[in-house]
C-alpha cells in the first residue's frame, strides 16, 4: 500500500515546536509514513549544529523519530536508483537519494519543503510542499 515518505526539513519543523510550521509538520508525522536513514543522519546533524541540542536531546528526538516512523535503510540499489534520477531530473544528489528512498518504499507522496512541489517521478511519486500556502 502507498504512503508517505517525509524528507528532513519537515522533521526539523517537527522539532522546533516553536513555528507555524510545526503544527503541519505534526499533522505529517501523526499521519505515519517512512524516512530513510539519511533523514535520520541529516536530522542529526541539524539537531547538533544549527538547534544546538545536546547529545542526549539529540538521541531522543532522533528515538522518538524512529518510533513514529518507519525507517528504509540505504542500500547500493537506492543509491544507483539515486544517480540515476540525479542525472535524468536534475535533482541534487541528496534529494535523489531521498527520492529512490521513496520510491523503494512504495511511497506515492513524498513531502518536502526544499524540492520541487508538484514535480512526479515515475509516474508515481508525488512531491508536495507541505508549507506551501494557497495563492
Amino acid at each position: 500500500m502507498p504512503g508517505h515518505f517525509i524528507d528532513m526539513d519537515v522533521l526539523v519543523y517537527f522539532a522546533a515546536h516553536d513555528t507555524a510550521k510545526a503544527d503541519r509538520a505534526e499533522k505529517i508525522v501523526a499521519e505515519g509514513g517512512t524516512i530513510s536513514v539519511q533523514t535520520l543522519n541529516g536530522l542529526a546533524n541539524v539537531a547538533r549544529r544549527k538547534m544546538r541540542m545536546s547529545w542526549w536531546e539529540t538521541r531522543t528526538l532522533l528515538s522518538t523519530i524512529r518510533a513514529l516512523l518507519l525507517v528504509q535503510s540505504n542500500t547500493v540499489d537506492i543509491h544507483e536508483a539515486g544517480l540515476v534520477l540525479a542525472e535524468r531530473h536534475n535533482l541534487l544528489i541528496d534529494d535523489a537519494m531521498i527520492t529512490a528512498s521513496a520510491l523503494h518504499a512504495d511511497c506515492d507522496t513524498l513531502w518536502s519543503e526544499d524540492m520541487h512541489d508538484g514535480m512526479v517521478v515515475q509516474n508515481r511519486l508525488h512531491i508536495y510542499n507541505p508549507f506551501r500556502t494557497a495563492s
